[in-house]
């Protein structure tokens, strides 16, 4: 399985729906909060060029951002 890691903000019910559908999946991930982490933050942002969160990235797939549940659970088979 991929190393996911998944970028969040605070207050944002879409990143603990990603985080909800992961631990179901028993997918193992990293939460990284872009308000609380600049490293986070600068990456997604400055790298990845996205604002809107979650953005999922996992070893070997696109990253991507909201709360899509087919997507996370195709992580399973990855």
């Amino acid at each position: 399985m991929s190393k996911v890691t998944v970028y969040t903000k605070n207050g944002c019910p879409q990143c603990e729906m990603t985080k909800v559908v992961l631990n179901g999946e028993g997918i193992e991930f990293e939460a990284l909060n872009i308000e609380e982490n600049q490293e986070a933050f600068d990456y997604v942002v400055n790298t990845l060029n996205l604002r809107q969160m979650p953005v999922v990235v996992a070893d070997g797939t696109e990253p991507f951002t909201g709360f899509q549940p087919d997507r996370l659970k195709e992580l399973v088979l990855s």
